[in-house]
């Protein structure tokens, strides 16, 4: 049950007033991208709507968004379910993910400025100090904000709406394999900013393509066990 499912303090109470569908939305995609809400878990509206402080009907609004986007699973006669992603899904979505981002990494070591290379190794030395403290949590977010930086540096903003539309489901499937990668993972990011800093294109790309096809490798491991 949710009641169950939920680290205290996970949960924010919703302030008003605004678009609270779309609050109420935003809080759940958020707490099932970090994992708070697990798949398969069942979502009881009644008690979702306690935990953010609103209505059902909100709540009730926001379900069916998310079923609509892949999210959750709504079940006639059973109710609504975070998603249980495959291995297809995952598959797909990093092949993906890997092709977008090793050309954000060639259009980086094109493009970046000395003031875009120091933001990098700013959230490298972040993430690894969250690596250092065991704090997953943290470590999933700076990775997020690297190639996100990373994507803002390549300066092409069609590439880096169509990365957007990935970047939560990529959050999804990396937070269960972020202790695993741990600090070989920021080891790779600092490669990629040595092949951004020597304006490397092709070592860059390279770079980037190995990073997050170790990411999917790692995930598929996972899942089998």
């Amino acid at each position: 049950m949710l009641t169950n499912g939920l680290p205290k303090g996970t949960v924010p109470r919703l302030e008003r007033p605004g678009p609270l569908r779309e609050r109420v939305y935003e809080a759940l995609l958020e707490l099932i991208t970090t994992r708070a809400l697990r798949p398969g878990q069942h979502l009881v509206e009644s008690e979702l709507a306690g935990h953010l402080g609103v209505s059902r009907q909100p709540v009730r609004e926001a379900l069916q968004r998310l079923d609509t986007e892949g999210w959750v699973d709504l079940r006639p006669a059973q109710g609504a379910f975070v998603h249980e992603p495959t291995e297809a899904e995952a598959d797909q979505l990093l092949t993906v993910r890997t092709l977008l981002e090793a050309e954000a990494a060639r259009l980086a070591a094109a493009n970046a400025t000395k003031a875009g290379i120091t933001a990098l190794e700013k959230l490298c030395e972040k993430g690894e100090a969250a690596v250092g403290a065991d704090d997953v949590d943290l470590a999933v977010a700076t990775n997020a904000a690297f190639h996100a930086k990373v994507m803002e540096l390549a300066g092409n903003s069609v590439l880096a709406e169509l990365a957007s539309q990935v970047d939560r489901r990529v959050r999804w499937y990396y937070t269960p394999v972020a202790r695993l990668r741990g600090r070989q993972s920021w080891i790779e990011h600092r490669e990629l900013i040595a092949a951004v800093s020597a304006r490397d294109e092709a070592a860059a790309t390279a770079v980037m393509r190995a990073h997050t096809e170790h990411t999917r490798t790692t995930y598929h491991e996972q899942a089998q066990e």
